[in-house]
């Protein structure tokens, strides 16, 4: 399994040049069962990688431009009426896909985004009183661009709490950008193999499920989430989900890291991403927050 991980960053990384720290993050927010928020400015990759990751993990894929006179039923789908049998039938919509883009989620308004809540967290959705079940596995990646620029709606907490990370791509390097103007990835997100199965991926989530997080670790979270509780320094403290998330995000880096027990440092790598979004409704892709929370929590030996 470790190998086809390391194949799977190979042909990402050949898609979204010089940022592999970004895709193992994609890869292990998926691992550990969670959605993805990237927050970037446009034209920055962030369609590219999600399309690479479902057609390099072997899912179905669909991408929901969200828009201000965009509906909750656009998304969900609908009950229509059928004259001839004198019947409804549920007409499925987009969120039906093993992977749901919802592309610049932030330019939808509060009722749109809100269609998503029970989604992402029941996998289902409900429609005149009767659930439908989603797809497994099922993962949502939303982009949206930064709270400055026009025609945007801040994303409330609830949905905010909903997306295990949130990552920005940034700027490529110079090496990386000469290659994309030299059209040396052109389409290569459209071209690139499947090299899992819903199936295979659904049992690396069981295993990363299994991997073991030790009460040194376990206290290493509480600490952290704790100083946000106690310092008025935080705009918003850390939920109990929040710790939840902290811990499978961890154990998703050590498995990807081919150990099946957590460090600090699992926990250290991906807490900014799981965190920052969750400390404060302002948008700030530098993480700095998260940074200066690890800065002052020790590991107690």
């Amino acid at each position: 399994m470790n190998t086809t991980l390391d194949q799977i960053i190979q042909q990402l990384n050949s898609v979204i040049l010089g940022k592999q720290h970004q895709i193992k993050l994609s890869i292990c927010c998926l691992l550990a069962k969670g959605h993805l928020l990237i927050e970037d400015l446009p034209g920055m990759g962030k369609t590219s990688l999600a399309h690479a990751l479902s057609n390099v993990l072997g899912l179905n894929y669909q991408r929901v431009q969200f828009t201000s006179d965009l509906l909750p039923s656009d998304i969900t789908g609908s009950t229509i009426f059928d004259p001839n049998k004198q019947t409804f039938h549920f007409h499925v919509g987009p969120l039906f896909n093993q992977v749901v883009l919802a592309d610049e989620i932030n330019r939808a308004g509060p009722k749109t985004q809100s269609a998503l809540l029970e989604a992402m967290e029941e996998q289902q959705v409900s429609i005149d009183g009767k659930s439908h079940t989603l797809p497994s596995p099922f993962f949502v990646i939303a982009t949206q661009n930064p709270m400055h620029q026009a025609g945007t709606f801040p994303l409330p907490e609830s949905q905010l709490d909903r997306f295990l990370m949130r990552i920005g791509l940034g700027y490529p390097d110079k090496a990386s950008e000469k290659s994309i103007l030299l059209g040396e990835i052109d389409n290569a997100a459209k071209d690139i193999n499947a090299l899992l199965t819903p199936e295979l991926l659904v049992e690396m989530q069981q295993i990363v499920s299994e991997v073991m997080l030790s009460s040194v670790v376990a206290d290493y979270i509480l600490d952290l989430v704790n100083e946000t509780r106690d310092s008025p320094d935080y705009p918003m403290a850390l939920s109990p989900r929040a710790s939840i998330a902290i811990a499978n995000a961890a154990k998703a880096w050590a498995f990807i890291h081919q150990r099946d027990y957590v460090t600090p440092d699992d926990v250290q790598a991906i807490f900014p991403s799981v965190a920052e979004h969750r400390l404060g409704l302002t948008s700030n892709t530098s993480n700095s927050l998260s940074h200066d929370l690890l800065n002052k929590v020790k590991i107690n030996p």
